[in-house]
């Protein structure tokens, strides 16, 4: 009876126990990227790095895009931080060219790319310009129509088309007085 009721508890053990697995996750430029990604989509997770920087990223470096993210080695997630910190790029890939304040042509990522566009933003509303008052406005900036798009009051209520309700027909003097 003892062995029996042994062996049903290891039998139920078995179906019991369920196996986690863990995905891992690599860290690069402060970004937790799933191990399971190849390197060419990894990379797209980090905050100014798109489709095409990823890819100009493997060809550059001499990397297989279709590696999973976690059979990279150290030395291998170094090179690509230290390329994504000082990047070799052609001019038309880099996203802040012509810097306002400098001059100069950088890419920006993560961090400093959202500190710098809300500083950018602020600038527009301080000089008052068009795009800066549609910005403080909630309104789209770049010429779209807003008359089937943007619809919304405050706080992201949408709101949907409006009919005016039909007023009932007046009844006339002569109803009432019958």
């Amino acid at each position: 009876m003892e062995e029996q009721t042994q062996q049903e508890t290891k039998n139920k053990g078995k179906f019991m126990r369920e196996e986690k697995k863990y995905a891992s996750l690599i860290r690069i430029l402060q970004t937790d990227i799933p191990g399971n990604k190849r390197v060419l989509v990894g990379l797209t997770y980090i905050k100014g790095v798109s489709w095409s920087i990823s890819n100009a990223i493997c060809k550059i470096l001499k990397m297989d895009p279709n590696k999973s993210i976690e059979n990279l080695n150290k030395q291998e997630i170094e090179k690509i931080e230290d390329f994504l910190k000082n990047p070799k790029l052609p001019l038309f890939l880099m996203n802040r060219r012509k810097d306002f304040e400098t001059g100069e042509n950088k890419h920006l990522l993560t961090t400093q790319l959202e500190i710098t566009k809300e500083f950018d933003i602020r600038r527009l509303k301080k000089i008052r310009s068009y795009r800066g008052y549609r910005h403080a406005l909630g309104q789209p900036t770049r010429g779209q129509r807003t008359r089937s798009h943007f619809r919304s009051k405050k706080k992201g209520k949408s709101v949907g088309v409006i009919k005016k309700k039909a007023e009932a027909p007046a009844k006339s003097e002569k109803g009432k007085e019958k």
